[in-house]
């Protein structure tokens, strides 16, 4: 089996982070993104993997070249113009001569993969769609199966009264090779508007598994702070390869500490940071490589992305602050802030 990841979109509700760098290369913990779902694909065998890319695709191969550095065999296809989740995967098609698992791009997720490909064999589906329930289902796209699996409905954000069930598409598939057969090419076409509904109406053998797994879309800034947070709390069954120091603090190379810091809660911290004196860290924090901090911050629960200095006194607050910035003393950025690479916020400025 291989794997395909769909990683052609904009991410425009993750601006400004993504004006610069394409959500699956943003980190989680110091890691670009995509480095967790190359993870979860590799568990479960599955050597070869196709990007399928559109936005900035000169990063992705920059980063990840053959994929031999990571232990798999990277494809790279590339789109010319948009072509949407469906013309993403048509663009594919060439390799592909088995089946395949896809990947949204946006999907943080331990979800068992062995589980999932046993129930699209056991079903003999054509097209597997992975599921999870949500407390809200008016917000989401809806899928309804019967009591075996098999879908027979999607529901657009229904009212509470057209709501008959919770589970929502998790945006992981399997498919078989002849599934591609019924994506048009060249085309900007939906999986979830236009092949989807199409599967129903020629009754192919097309099922729904509901998994119970963390899962989370990382599309949005609050998402995306939670993703982080998340990972360094444990919550995701994923690998950190950072020596932790006290239990407390997750500790990359080269770092100068001084006395005085005070964490309560966890924090990563990346390669060659410097620490002020009298810092204090609360809730979930990530902090990238080469970023200094100097003497009386407060940092809680946010993320602070690489080559940033935070200034004397300076305060933030569930925020994310992106590479190269600089933060000059005794400003204050809210709950809810993301200021995009090489932003300057002067002194005293409140956000």
């Amino acid at each position: 089996m291989k794997a395909l990841i769909l990683i052609g979109g904009l991410g425009t509700r993750l601006r400004p982070l993504t004006c610069t760098t394409p959500k699956p290369m943003l980190p989680i913990i110091n890691r670009p993104f995509l480095t967790y779902q190359i993870d979860l694909i590799k568990k479960y065998g599955i050597k070869e993997i196709i990007f399928c890319l559109a936005y900035l695709p000169s990063s992705f191969r920059k980063y990840f070249g053959n994929g031999e550095k990571f232990g798999v065999k990277i494809r790279y296809v590339v789109e010319k113009v948009a072509l949407g989740t469906g013309g993403g995967v048509k663009n594919a098609h060439k390799f592909v001569d088995e089946p395949v698992i896809i990947f949204n791009g946006d999907v943080l997720t331990d979800i068992n993969l062995g589980k999932l490909i046993a129930f699209h064999r056991q079903k003999k589906a054509k097209a597997t769609i992975s599921l999870v329930k949500v407390k809200d289902p008016t917000i989401y796209g809806l899928i309804k199966t019967d009591k075996k699996g098999k879908i027979k409905q999607f529901l657009e954000k229904p009212t509470w009264a057209e709501v008959t069930c919770n589970t929502i598409n998790a945006g992981i598939y399997v498919f078989e090779p002849e599934v591609f057969d019924y994506i048009p090419r060249g085309v900007n076409y939906s999986l979830e508007r236009g092949l989807f509904p199409l599967l129903l109406d020629k009754k192919e053998p097309f099922y729904g598994y509901v998994a119970s797994d963390y899962w989370l879309d990382i599309g949005t800034n609050e998402k995306y702070l939670q993703a982080n947070r998340d990972v360094l709390s444990g919550k995701v069954n994923c690998r950190i390869p950072y020596r932790s120091v006290k239990g407390k603090m997750l500790l990359g190379k080269g770092c100068k500490i001084s006395s005085g810091l005070k964490v309560v809660g966890k924090v990563f911290i990346g390669d060659k940071v410097k620490i002020g004196k009298d810092v204090r860290i609360n809730g979930r924090v990530s902090i990238g490589n080469n970023v200094s901090i100097a003497a009386g911050a407060l940092l809680s629960d946010c993320v602070v992305l690489d080559d940033t200095r935070i200034g004397e006194g300076v305060k933030l607050e569930k925020c994310i602050v992106g590479n190269n910035c600089v933060i000059e003393p005794y400003s204050f950025l809210r709950e809810g802030i993301a200021i995009g690479d090489g932003s300057i916020i002067k002194e005293y400025s409140r956000l």
